[in-house]
């Protein structure tokens, strides 16, 4: 601690820094004030010629001094006007260096006055850490630089805070959808192994429960493992077309079947990401659907965007409800219960696979049910 405060009085800071800025403008702009005055003085001033006047007419014996001549006057004001001069050169000079010392001075107070509020907010920000992102520096003042810097930092500091927080629940809730199963084959696996009369087929079927348990988890660890890279962002974009992915996706046999409207729409990403978003909508609205509903989904260029819709029929969905089905393990009913309802993962990769290809993500609930999701890369 003792030799970093030694190297922090050591640092040129922002204030010792403004001072010598301060100081130095002040006793270049003296200097040329005073050396433009000089040369004014010096020789926009000349000497004018001095003509001596006529000697008296005076009778008598006494008779007047003579009279100098004109050059000796000349040299006497010449000398006389050097040395005046010189004398307000060096006056001068004393009065800039003393100036430039008040002005240094001067610069010192005014600088550290302006600089107050950084050294308030640094303080603050030395403060906060990730047990408390809630603080905030709420700079109250003039609406200035230094407090557009506050806000700025303030708004960093809801944006870490934010993602602290989805990351704490998405730790917590994939630790539920991974204990769970495991809680699950374990009993079952137990149950089996303690009943000493149990027969090849029911042990048979526990390990069938056992091996689609585990199937589960391994979708949802690639599951994760999507969403995880997809967040990453892209290390490289190759030419694709969203109509050739969802065309690929389709499958005549699934109910409800998906009425497809699939149009040119070339565009860059990658591919194996484009293909699990266009994957994920399909599969969620047909997950997510009523009785004799349907599914369409269609691509095409809006607006001079490549773009992949997909709307479907299914349970109302509130307006304020939207925004939550795209994070992870969330569901309209807040249960966490697999089977039907899948993952909880599929809008979450969606939404990442999209930020990372800087795409345009809208959905909007639709008036009798169901979901409208479009994506415009």
């Amino acid at each position: 601690m003792r030799v970093a405060s030694r190297a922090r009085g050591r640092r040129r800071t922002i204030r010792l820094r403004l001072t010598l800025l301060y100081g130095g403008l002040f006793l270049a702009a003296g200097a040329l004030l005073l050396a433009v005055t000089y040369v004014l003085v010096a020789y926009a001033l000349p000497l004018q010629p001095v003509e001596a006047p006529p000697a008296p007419e005076l009778g008598g014996p006494f008779m007047p001094p003579p009279t100098p001549s004109v050059p000796d006057l000349s040299d006497q004001l010449g000398r006389q006007r050097a040395h005046d001069l010189r004398q307000f050169l060096a006056a001068s000079g004393i009065a800039l260096v003393i100036m430039a010392f008040v002005s240094a001075w001067l610069g010192w107070l005014v600088s550290g006055r302006v600089l107050r509020p950084l050294r308030s907010m640094t303080g603050a920000v030395r403060e906060i850490s990730a047990r408390n992102l809630h603080q905030r520096l709420d700079r109250r003042g003039p609406n200035d630089e230094i407090k557009d810097l506050a806000d700025t930092f303030d708004g960093l500091l809801g944006r870490l805070e934010a993602a602290f927080e989805a990351q704490r629940g998405f730790v917590a809730n994939a630790s539920h959808e991974l204990r769970t199963p495991l809680t699950f084959e374990r009993s079952l696996l137990e149950i089996a192994l303690a009943d000493p009369d149990a027969s090849a087929a029911e042990l048979r079927a526990t390990c069938q429960r056992v091996l689609a348990g585990n199937q589960h988890q391994e979708r949802l660890i690639e599951a994760l493992l999507t969403l995880a890279r997809s967040q990453r962002g892209l290390d490289r974009r190759e030419p694709l077309d969203l109509s050739e992915i969802a065309a690929a996706l389709l499958d005549p046999a699934q109910e409800p079947p998906v009425e497809a409207d699939l149009n040119p729409a070339p565009a860059t990403g990658d591919p194996r990401l484009v293909e699990r978003l266009v994957a994920n909508l399909l599969d969620n609205a047909v997950r997510h659907n009523i009785p004799g509903g349907h599914v369409k989904a269609w691509t095409g260029t809006d607006a001079g965007r490549p773009t992949v819709r997909v709307t479907n029929t299914g349970p109302i969905i509130p307006p304020d409800q939207v925004d939550a089905l795209f994070e992870p393990f969330r569901r309209l009913d807040a249960t966490r219960t697999s089977g039907r309802d899948g993952l909880g993962l599929g809008l979450s990769i969606v939404a990442a696979v999209a930020a990372a290809h800087d795409a345009e993500l809208t959905a909007h609930p639709l008036p009798q049910g169901g979901l409208d999701v479009k994506v415009a890369f």
